[in-house]
């Protein structure tokens, strides 16, 4: 049974969700800092806490399975060489959201997400 086995579906079929959350994770990484409606920020905060996760671990395997997930080379590498060693010693924990003001158009809250 799939009791409270609930994923936000963004109102998106699971392909294009799944290409959003990479792109949104890929540019959170690149930039540090990303603006985006409130939902997305949760749903994309665990898949980047994965890859910072992967990028500590720092093994062939999980820089593998980073470059199945990241969209650039470049980035996963400076995923490895510089977040890796920046949250060593954190176990967790490594984004934050912090909620902005409605966006004018449609009233969606909005939320900034960055690395910690």
């Amino acid at each position: 049974m799939r009791h409270r086995c609930r994923v936000d579906k963004l109102g998106k079929p699971a392909d294009q969700r799944r290409a959003l959350l990479r792109a949104l994770a890929t540019e959170l990484i690149r930039h540090g800092r990303i603006q985006t409606t409130k939902t997305r920020a949760k749903a994309v905060r665990s898949e980047v806490e994965k890859m910072v996760t992967l990028a500590k671990d720092g093994s062939l395997s999980a820089r593998r399975q980073a470059l199945g997930y990241i969209y650039d080379k470049q980035l996963v590498h400076a995923l490895f060489e510089q977040v890796g060693t920046r949250y060593s010693d954190r176990n967790g924990g490594y984004t934050r959201i912090a909620r902005t003001v409605r966006r004018r158009g449609d009233n969606a809250e909005m939320a900034i997400i960055e690395l910690v």
